[in-house]
């Protein structure tokens, strides 16, 4: 994805006049997009077609945001953003817990809703690299991470496959370890300023990927009022 032109973004929203305003929002700014009154609706589309960005609101008719927001984690990567009017500050956090990469509160300036799209379709662009970079494999306290294919394989050779917020966090770690890292910095310099308030969730969600199957995250440390620190020795193959 290019061209803004280029990216198809799904609005997932049963309030008539909202999705209108969103419609009429991203038509002026030049993205195509799509529109779908529930739940249900929305996910049966992406068995056939997936967006680069989805605009989700939580208050649908048939299910809960939450709940589609869960289950599209498990089976997709695209850029997610939630259009909520809940007021209740443990939602919204929940949200990005669950691996939204934004949240943009009901009512909202169409420049702001822009701002954040531009935000998260930023970050979901491919970045150029060289071939010996996109193949390594990194090795850490009995893991292996796979760079191209995002897959975290743990010492008894189970595979996990990560997001991709998850990986450029988890590959920040790796390419500076026992170093202590700022948030910017675990942010690789990109402007993601919606992201700032979230870094903190995004480290707990991996470290719980290394904590399942008994095994301890211990080993990316909490560096209070600096940042954060993955104490143990890498090696790259």
């Amino acid at each position: 994805m290019n061209d803004k032109a280029q990216a198809l973004i799904h609005v997932v929203e049963d309030d008539v006049n909202v999705a209108g305003l969103i419609i009429a929002t991203l038509e002026r700014f030049g993205y195509q997009h799509a529109v779908f009154p529930s739940g249900g609706e929305f996910l049966r589309q992406l068995r056939v077609q997936s967006p680069d960005l989805a605009i989700l609101d939580l208050g649908l008719p048939d299910m809960d945001g939450m709940d589609v927001l869960q289950q599209l984690r498990k089976r997709h990567r695209f850029g997610l953003l939630i259009a909520t009017g809940r007021v209740d500050t443990h939602d919204r956090v929940l949200g990005l817990e669950l691996g939204a990469d934004d949240y943009v509160v009901k009512p909202f300036e169409p420049r702001e809703l822009i701002a954040r799209v531009r935000s998260i379709l930023r970050r979901y662009q491919p970045e150029p690299q060289p071939a010996d970079l996109a193949l390594r494999v990194a090795h850490f306290a009995g893991w292996r991470f796979e760079h191209a294919s995002h897959r975290l394989i743990s010492p008894e050779g189970i595979e996990d496959t990560l997001s991709l917020a998850e990986s450029q966090l988890l590959s920040a770690f790796l390419e500076r370890p026992n170093q202590v890292l700022s948030r910017e910095q675990l942010l690789s310099g990109r402007d993601v300023s919606a992201l700032d308030r979230s870094i903190d969730l995004r480290v707990s969600r991996l470290r719980k990927r290394f904590e399942q199957g008994g095994h301890s995250g211990k080993f990316i440390k909490t560096v209070y009022g600096a940042g954060y620190l993955l104490a143990t020795p890498v090696s790259w193959s």
